[in-house]
């Protein structure tokens, strides 16, 4: 495997170590454990015009109150 040397600050590489799940995993695994993280929180487009739409529609006065979203279910509420 190539290697490379990455410069951190002192105070960085003190906030990485706390990442570590077990004391014998090494930094290469605790980045791609983070970057891996971070990735699934990406919002698809999909998503992000899903959720556009679903901002126009409550702007414009599209939206339902629970009390009728419940009644729709046959719930009931408290």
């Amino acid at each position: 495997m190539e290697k490379t040397t990455v410069q951190l600050k002192k105070s960085t590489l003190e906030r990485l170590k706390n990442f570590k799940r077990h004391e014998r995993e090494s930094y290469e695994e605790v980045v791609n454990y983070l970057m891996d993280e971070s990735e699934e929180d990406l919002l698809s487009s999909k998503e992000i015009d899903d959720l556009k739409d679903a901002l126009e529609d409550v702007k414009k006065g599209r939206v339902k109150s629970i009390e009728q979203v419940a009644a729709e279910l046959g719930v009931k509420l408290r």
